[in-house]
């Protein structure tokens, strides 16, 4: 993001993108299970990670560990964090998810109470294009770590996931619905309190729309929108962390909580109202132009599948949504299997191996044989 669309986003409310006021969740409760806790956050350089370093450190943790891939991400939020938490009570970790060993190596030395696990690749796209690192971060790497909180008796587990992973229509999606599961089958088998917080789209993020339309709007247009009809659950940064430490207090067995976002926003509605905020008309100032879906895209996206219902949860917001009866033993077989094929780089074997294993999965004709297409 240009500096110019950074200072132009920062002069922004959430309410003039959204329509309506940022609301945070009550923390409170957060606050009884984090104070004095020794906190782990993994992507602690990422959007939602580092807002999630921001929130735990107020609620005085005793000590927080950063755990990251990138090192200029890492360092610049350790260094805002170490204005927070005075003294040695932050510690900085470089380190790759899925890498058993050193994850192993950081939960012996650091003996975390609670894991926020945040690290993921996100960007459908880019997921679409390289499938089998996507299943080595997102689907690996969450198994690697619930099998480390375990072993070190980790309290609460909380891993963020996405309303992607709901009917997927992309690799990514489908992998954090991988992760859910995996988080599940955690869950049932040991006394660590495994959640999954399932929520949508955030406002500034990495990679989101907002900056991107920024950027587009300044340059004098025009602002690029895949299609008008598209729409999607939308939150801020803040608003999602304060509902995933809430959701916290809701960790039971592997559940997965659905957070509320209200009601989906057009993707052309965002475009619009930030052209306005920016001084400009949209249509008439700045044009709009529909690009077309690309490979992974859905027009909608949901939060709960129809098995799924939800049943409230003791958190405003919050809801909780059962989850399908799991044969471990078989899935822990397809993993394995999973893994051996992303390991040989081998992206159609590992579509075939995704879709089943997660039934909702609809994979993109870009991954269907030439023969289907024909028939097709």
């Amino acid at each position: 993001m240009t500096a110019a669309a950074g200072a132009a986003l920062e002069a922004l409310t959430p309410e003039d993108l959204l329509g309506r006021p940022e609301v945070l969740a009550d923390v409170r409760d957060a606050a009884r299970y984090l104070r004095g806790a020794t906190v782990l956050i993994t992507g602690a350089g990422g959007s939602i990670g580092s807002e999630l370093c921001r929130q735990v450190a107020r609620l005085e943790p005793h000590r927080l560990i950063l755990l990251g891939h990138g090192e200029g991400s890492l360092f610049t939020i350790a260094g805002e964090i170490a204005t927070l938490l005075p003294g040695n009570r932050i510690r900085t970790v470089l380190a790759d998810v899925a890498d058993a060993t050193r994850i192993r190596s950081v939960f012996a030395a650091e003996r975390p109470t609670i894991v926020f696990h945040a690290a993921a690749h996100k960007h459908v796209t880019m997921c679409e294009e390289n499938v089998c690192e996507a299943v080595r971060n997102n689907v690996l790497g969450t198994r690697v770590l619930a099998i480390a909180a375990a072993a070190a008796s980790v309290a609460k587990f909380v891993m963020v996931s996405t309303d992607k992973a709901v009917n997927p229509s992309n690799v990514m999606g489908a992998t954090k619905r991988l992760a859910e599961t995996i988080c599940q089958a955690a869950g049932a088998n040991c006394a660590t309190e495994f959640v999954a917080v399932r929520f949508g789209n955030v406002l500034g993020s990495r990679g989101s729309v907002v900056p991107i339309f920024a950027e587009q709007i300044l340059r004098g247009g025009p602002v690029t929108i895949t299609d008008r009809r598209m729409k999607r659950y939308f939150m801020t940064i803040p608003e999602a962390v304060s509902l995933i430490l809430a959701a916290g207090t809701s960790a039971r067995g592997g559940s997965v909580c659905v957070l509320d976002m209200g009601e989906p926003i057009a993707i052309q509605a965002i475009a619009e109202r930030l052209c306005r905020a920016l001084g400009r008309e949209p249509h008439t100032d700045i044009r709009i132009v529909e690009t077309g879906l690309r490979p992974g895209e859905k027009l909608y996206e949901e939060l709960l599948t129809a098995e799924e219902g939800v049943a409230a949860s003791t958190v405003d917001r919050v809801f909780v949504a059962p989850q399908r009866r799991l044969d471990f033993g078989s899935f822990e077989t397809a993993m394995m299997r999973l893994f051996a094929t992303a390991r040989r780089d081998d992206a159609a074997g590992v579509v075939e191996i995704i879709a089943s294993l997660v039934p909702s999965f609809t994979p993109g004709a870009h991954w269907r044989p030439a023969a289907q297409l024909a028939i097709a």
